[in-house]
């Protein structure tokens, strides 16, 4: 028994797999966001930003007993305030979270409002579902149910 072997095979050696796979990945890297808006990708995001200090808003109120938190939202941005127990004068504000590109907060329509959180960390919102909104390129709302829960509207 005898075997034959070819010895002109045509294939691509491994440096050319290798080349052509780093073309493809670079060429999806910086071509493809592109074509696929990122500012849908950016309202998605900020959405979630909010639900997440929203949420930690409701853990320092629910942790602390003895102070009240407040998210202010303006025009410009929105912060998380401090205050005594309460409520009457500021503790301590951190800083403003400004929005990015026109992108904004809303309350049944209003740019400008507070959320106080009580001390079992509920939302005293006077607010029916999707009237908490995220207005960016898209606007997409947030659920705050009566007994606290914040999610995607």
């Amino acid at each position: 028994m005898t075997f034959r072997t070819r010895h002109n095979e045509l294939a691509f050696t491994l440096i050319e797999l290798v080349v052509t796979i780093l073309l493809l990945a670079i060429i999806s890297v910086v071509v493809l966001p592109r074509f696929f808006g990122a500012s849908s990708y950016s309202a998605f995001a900020l959405r979630q930003e909010i639900i997440a200090e929203l949420r930690r808003g409701q853990q320092l109120a629910f942790n602390n007993s003895d102070r009240c938190f407040r998210l202010d939202v303006a025009d410009s941005g929105y912060q998380l305030l401090h205050l005594t127990q309460d409520c009457s004068a500021e503790i301590f504000h951190e800083s403003l979270q400004e929005w990015p590109r026109g992108a904004q907060l809303q309350l049944d329509g209003n740019n400008q409002f507070s959320i106080l959180f009580d001390t079992l960390g509920r939302p005293q919102l006077n607010c029916s579902a999707g009237c908490l909104q995220v207005v960016a390129d898209e606007v997409l709302p947030i659920a705050v149910e009566p007994e606290g829960y914040i999610h995607e509207g």
